[in-house]
């Protein structure tokens, strides 16, 4: 992930990029961004095997491919909240799984 700012207008916009989301995490991604007032500037579906096939939309066939979202906010701390919650997420699941597969 990656945290950058941006001058735009008179209005300072911080960013937050995530990476190689999985398919099933995007809707709570996307609601949980709007609940902590940050916008989701872009959602782009990113081949893994040809780095110029960008697609804006879901492609018909979305395997091979990795999923990117960047989401800002006027204040940075709503994005690292934004991405503790992620992470926590990404943390459960993980452990659930584990706790399936002992």
């Amino acid at each position: 992930m990656l945290v950058e700012k941006y001058i735009n207008g008179l209005n300072q916009r911080s960013q937050l990029e995530f990476k190689n989301i999985s398919k099933d995490i995007i809707p709570w991604l996307e609601q949980t961004a709007i609940e902590n007032n940050c916008t989701v500037d872009k959602k782009e579906w990113k081949s893994k095997y040809n780095s110029y096939v960008i697609y804006d939309y879901e492609p018909f066939c979305s395997d091979g491919f990795e999923i990117n979202l960047t989401v800002s906010s006027h204040d940075i701390n709503y994005l690292y909240f934004l991405k503790f919650l992620y992470d926590n997420k990404l943390d459960t699941i993980e452990y659930l799984n584990n706790c399936i597969n002992d």
